[in-house]
């Protein structure tokens, strides 16, 4: 293989690590407010504590919370060797909590009138990953 090929395929992958305790803790039924306070890294309980907040009305709340995990899950993706651009793929467990938290700060920032930032949100779910948006957006 030469290496035009591997410029022309683009970065890897990235694959964040399974917070396996956080992960099951939310799997067995745990308040995600508890767990977000417990594994403050881990993207999908701020991403459950979004869509929850964001399910009763209160966008501005939501918003904060999928920031916060968007915040926690950029850090992440960073250790993981992700050079701000690249596949983070939905098929892989550990990845969704980081993708469900950008779609919620797009949804978020589209009812409090931030247009700009959720089409950029939404742009960056594309680009990170097809199938995470789909299957967030249901197109």
């Amino acid at each position: 293989m030469d290496s035009h090929e591997n410029l022309l395929a683009g970065p890897p992958p990235t694959l964040l690590p399974d917070m396996t305790e956080a992960r099951e803790a939310m799997e067995a039924g745990a308040q995600a407010s508890d767990v977000a306070a417990r594994f403050p890294a881990h993207p999908a309980a701020w991403a459950a504590l979004a869509d929850e907040y964001f399910a009763a009305g209160h966008a501005v709340t939501s918003y904060a919370f999928a920031r916060t995990g968007y915040h926690r899950g950029l850090d992440q993706l960073r250790r993981a060797g992700w050079k701000g651009h690249g596949p983070i793929p939905w098929d892989h467990e550990p990845n969704r909590g980081f993708l469900r938290c950008l779609f919620a700060l797009s949804r978020a920032a589209q009812a409090i009138g931030e247009k700009d930032e959720a089409e950029r949100c939404l742009q960056f779910l594309r680009d990170s990953s097809a199938e995470a948006a789909a299957a967030l957006t249901g197109r």
